[in-house]
């Protein structure tokens, strides 16, 4: 992974302003203080027994990965363990009693009102699904999600669901359309209609919201707000998943981002949006299982876009997007002497790669101080999510929109291609922990899940 402070800066380069953790990794918490970015952390599951078995454990929980680090990081939501009703059914019973606890610890700390407390689910607790006004929760669980459901009432929380097209396309043997998964627009006649209800539902994404809606309405409950926290279409594939590509995970996630944005709500709740997350920030290639495992993510580890996703109705998203491009050279007449130091520190202190400028590299020729600063400049200046003052370097460097590639050296303009955004640590790092064991998401070694899904509904879409 890279170091918590340079995923923060690929953060605030994207202008993400919510990022859900899938556990409270101190060295990332400490990196998100002061960012003003929207947290949501997680008591991950292997810790959920000892949480929900102990009010102590619970309230020393929440002092050390709450407490300890608000309100300069800014953590708006606790996620007590992951799809535990469906991946760990024996913890089922105490799970209740870990979101009691954990809530009884935010009330102690006067952090109940800004701190919401919830368990995301899996969808397939949810059984008859369509039409939506048909769906119950799988009866069995009753004498958890009743209680579970009151809570979240009571606190004024979210029922928080990952919702998976994907996969719902997949197990569906070419019953669900590939279009009606991936939002495209469906022609009249081939929207699916909720017979019960009448209303027209043209992505699966919508009636799987509305099923849990009607869900809990078949429980007797009918204010809770569902929030969806994960959702994604997988970049890569084996064989045996053909619709596992670059261009449907773009797709799907250019138009989820679309769908929330425009506030189109569901048919069931027309005009509320739906608080999304998406599924995942970094792709993982450690990941056991399946290639689409390893290819959920937005980013690749060096910080660059798997794919640009295509917003041109909402304006642009992702720094390497060739719009509005901007880079850090050396100004014209400057001295060479302030030249000569600011690139020095840059290719020592400032950890930018400076090897492409060594003699028979890409980027020796021209031999010259001025075109080496700018090279090492415009690389740090990407390197830290051109940040506000990255591309001064004591008054020798200068922001420009002209490329400043010539032959085989390039400048990509883009976070982590110039430079090295993994290759040791940024200046002035605040972090005292490194990521390089992060939390491990349901049973599985993953390479990246410690920060994984990103918060879209107050996503900016207009690039730095």
């Amino acid at each position: 992974m890279p170091h918590p402070t340079q995923v923060v800066a690929l953060l605030k380069a994207q202008q993400i302003r919510h990022v859900r953790l899938f556990n409270a990794d101190r060295g990332m918490l400490l990196a998100l203080a002061n960012s003003g970015i929207k947290v949501a952390v997680s008591v991950p599951n292997e810790q959920l027994l000892a949480v929900g078995q102990s009010n102590a454990t619970a309230a020393n929980w929440v002092a050390q990965n709450v407490v300890s680090h608000y309100p300069a990081t800014n953590i708006t939501t606790i996620c007590v363990g992951s799809e535990v009703l469906s991946a760990l059914p024996n913890a089922a019973s105490i799970l209740n009693n870990a979101l009691k606890f954990i809530h009884s610890a935010l009330v102690a700390s006067n952090l109940d009102r800004q701190i919401k407390v919830s368990t995301p689910l899996a969808s397939s607790i949810i059984l008859d699904s369509f039409p939506p006004s048909q769906a119950f929760f799988n009866h069995t669980l009753k004498p958890v999600l009743v209680p579970m459901l009151k809570f979240l009432q009571s606190t004024g929380s979210y029922f928080m669901l990952n919702v998976y097209p994907y996969y719902d396309y997949m197990l569906s043997n070419g019953v669900i359309p590939l279009d009606y998964a991936l939002f495209r627009p469906l022609a009249a006649n081939k929207e699916a209609v909720d017979s019960n209800t009448l209303l027209h539902y043209t992505n699966v994404f919508d009636a799987m919201v509305d099923a849990a809606y009607f869900a809990m309405l078949d429980l007797n409950f009918t204010n809770i707000p569902v929030m969806v926290t994960e959702s994604g279409w997988p970049s890569q594939g084996d064989s045996d998943e053909p619709d596992a590509t670059l261009d449907n995970a773009n797709t799907y996630n250019s138009n989820l981002i679309k769908h929330v944005l425009n506030k189109t709500g569901t048919p069931k709740h027309p005009g509320i949006a739906v608080s999304t997350y998406i599924y995942e920030l970094y792709n993982e290639d450690n990941k056991p299982g399946h290639l689409s495992e390893k290819n959920w993510g937005l980013f690749n580890a060096n910080g660059t876009p798997v794919y640009i996703l295509r917003l041109t109705e909402s304006g642009s998203m992702f720094a390497n997007d060739t719009s509005n491009q901007t880079y850090c050279a050396a100004k014209d007449g400057a001295d060479s002497k302030m030249l000569q130091a600011a690139l020095d520190w840059a290719c020592g202190p400032g950890k930018v790669d400076c090897s492409a400028l060594l003699q028979g590299e890409p980027c020796y020729e021209p031999d010259n101080v001025a075109a080496h600063a700018t090279y090492a400049f415009d690389a740090y200046y990407h390197m830290m999510g051109r940040a506000p003052g990255t591309c001064d370097f004591n008054g020798v460097a200068t922001i420009t929109t002209t490329n400043p590639s010539h032959g085989s050296c390039v400048f990509s303009g883009s976070l982590g291609r110039n430079g090295t955004f993994l290759n040791g640590t940024a200046p002035a790092m605040d972090s005292t922990t490194s990521s390089a064991s992060p939390a491990r998401y349901l049973n599985n070694n993953a390479y990246s899940t410690m920060l994984t899904i990103l918060g879209i509904l107050v996503w900016s879409m207009n690039l730095l």
